[in-house]
């Protein structure tokens, strides 16, 4: 078992290319399913939406290869989703 805090001290890599997405900042979950659905990252370069519109990368649980001592290496199926506060549902 792995803890949301042991989740947010590991930095978040894609796989294809070595990129440093973040580090966990949420998760998504299904209450219904008892799910997570997804990981979200704070964007790199914003404290804490004091610079700027607060801006989080969404990454699918589905897209994760593996969680590692220290990272959590990602596929990218796609573009990762960029969420803002303005498309907020």
């Amino acid at each position: 078992m792995i803890t949301l805090t042991e989740l947010q001290i590991k930095e978040i890599i894609m796989m294809e290319d070595g990129r440093k997405l973040g580090n966990i900042t949420d998760l998504e979950i299904d209450v219904d399913k008892g799910k997570i659905l997804q990981l979200v990252i704070g964007a790199r370069g914003k404290m804490m939406g004091l610079f700027g519109k607060e801006e989080e990368i969404l990454i699918p649980w589905d897209n994760i290869v593996t969680i590692g001592s220290d990272v959590i290496l990602v596929k990218k199926a796609e573009q990762p989703k960029l969420y803002t506060a303005n498309n907020a549902d």
